[in-house]
């Protein structure tokens, strides 16, 4: 009796239906790598050629799945990967994990030429720019941090120990000329005591010579010094790093594993979101967004995809640099104002000391309160931003605010009512306000919040990506480059499914 044996055919596009996204994507990739660009800057040598395994990472991406094992697991058991090998052995991790190494400037290229396809297709064309961040964590120590302050701190601690020191040292009568290096004080004191024949004694037995422990004192100062000079080559504007990620800043996020708003080390990710699509990522260590704008859209500009127009952003990246930066490059600002809630309030209209609240006479550079009197215009201040933006300031008086019936709801100075005002800024506010709420402007809002917070609800809710895996700022916009042009993969395909191309603003 012979046995019944079921026999598959290896053909695997035979399983794989025409409209699966896999074969979208890996159309799409096949068409970015015929261009002379891939070829010719490619610095992968594996077994497996770099477009086979570029789809098999982004596609992994597309399902959730970001571990190089897991990766190398579904090689071996998932049709569809199976599919995209085109009949080349499953990769092991570590293949995996190198190439995803190796893949630093090509994965920008093809997230770069995403975009551009898009853009032909129709689907994104600049028009209105979503700008939004979030904080992801790092895959680093959350306890292992290094504090700026407290390195300036021991810094200044340890150099003033070394008058005392060198004062020790001259009772052995030796003399230093001023500005001596540590290290050459450690090779002088180590030449005495080779000549004056004293043993240099190992270990934590008490019976040192004086000079032997100058000695060491000298050579635990020269090592401290050189680790706070290499904590400070790290810092760069920031004022902490991790030291198992030492491109990783602390900061405060929404997920707090403790609940007790602890400090984690991580990077600030920003995006920009067009018609429900990424098209630009910037990889920050600001702890806030106020100061990742000008950068973000600088590099953005860099690539020359397309003219942007509108730029649509929340309340935290309002500054009078960035209204500024926007209306020289010409570029229409709807940044919401951060008073915009408080003045739908109905205590606003009575906080008579604000500058809002008050009229403001241009000819002759005064405010008149509530009470009517004037508060004229005594000083005019300078203040320098951390990006070191230079805003004007005018400081104004009032002339009289005894007997005022409305001094309670306007200052809690003792004195007459002084505040301080930049003009510009109020002046763009303005701008600004005025185009978020037209009609327009109101339903861009809308799609701020549909879009680039969606965007960032779909990657960390849906996709479950809320730690990265790999370490340094590199590799870091590596694996979201990786993310986002798998996001861009599944929203087109979703699109196309829903018969909803071309439309790139919801109603």
């Amino acid at each position: 009796m012979k046995s019944c044996q079921l026999r598959l055919n290896m053909n695997h596009d035979v399983y794989i239906d025409e409209k699966d996204p896999v074969k979208l994507m890996s159309d799409i990739i096949d068409d970015i790598y015929l261009t002379e660009e891939f070829t010719t800057e490619s610095e992968w040598n594996g077994d497996i050629p770099e477009d086979i395994l570029m789809k098999v990472l982004i596609y992994g991406y597309m399902n959730g799945t970001y571990s190089s094992r897991k990766i190398e697991e579904r090689c071996k058991r998932d049709i569809n990967f199976m599919w995209l090998l085109e009949n080349y052995s499953a990769p092991d991790h570590s293949t995996v994990s190198r190439f995803r190494q190796a893949m630093v400037e090509q994965a920008g290229r093809v997230f770069i030429a995403l975009v551009s396809y898009l853009l032909k297709e129709g689907e994104v064309s600049g028009e209105n720019i979503f700008i939004d961040g979030t904080k992801i964590e790092a895959n680093a120590n959350r306890y292992s941090f290094v504090w700026q302050k407290a390195v300036t701190k021991n810094e200044q601690k340890l150099r003033n120990k070394l008058p005392d020191l060198i004062e020790e040292i001259r009772s052995y009568g030796i003399k230093f000329p001023d500005n001596t290096p540590v290290k050459a004080m450690i090779e002088t004191l180590s030449s005495l005591m080779k000549k004056l024949g004293i043993e240099r004694i190992i270990g934590k037995r008490k019976c040192r010579n004086p000079m032997q422990r100058s000695l060491e004192k000298l050579e635990e100062y020269q090592s401290k010094m050189e680790q706070y000079e290499y904590y400070n080559s790290l810092f760069d504007g920031r004022n902490s790093f991790s030291k198992t990620d030492k491109d990783a800043t602390f900061m405060r996020m929404k997920e707090d594993h403790m609940k007790n708003g602890q400090l984690k080390p991580g990077y600030n990710i920003q995006t920009a979101v067009e018609g429900e699509y990424i098209v630009g990522i910037d990889i920050s260590s600001e702890r806030n967004d106020v100061n990742t704008l000008i950068p973000f859209l600088e590099r953005f500009n860099k690539f020359e995809q397309f003219v942007l127009k509108n730029i649509i952003c929340d309340a935290g990246y309002e500054s009078e640099e960035n209204y500024l930066y926007l209306k020289t490059h010409n570029l229409v600002s709807y940044i919401k104002p951060a008073n915009y809630k408080k003045q739908k309030s109905k205590n606003y209209h009575t906080m008579y000391g604000k500058a809002e609240n008050m009229e403001y006479h241009e000819m002759g550079d005064i405010y008149v309160c509530k009470a009517d009197r004037i508060l004229w215009r005594v000083e005019t201040k300078y203040e320098k931003t951390r990006t070191g933006f230079v805003t004007e300031k005018a400081v104004y008086k009032c002339e009289n605010c005894e007997g005022c019936p409305y001094r309670q709801n306007c200052t809690k100075a003792k004195g007459e009512k002084t505040f301080m005002v930049s003009h510009r800024f109020h002046e763009l506010r303005k701008e600004s306000q005025d185009n978020i709420t037209t009609e327009f402007g109101r339903q861009l809002r809308m799609n701020r919040s549909i879009q680039a917070e969606g965007a960032f609800g779909v990657i960390k809710q849906n996709y479950s990506f809320r730690r990265f895996l790999c370490r340094g700022k590199s590799n870091i916009k590596t694996e979201f480059t990786l993310l986002a042009i798998a996001y861009n993969f599944k929203k087109f395909a979703a699109k196309i499914s829903q018969n909803r191309l071309g439309i790139s603003l919801s109603f």
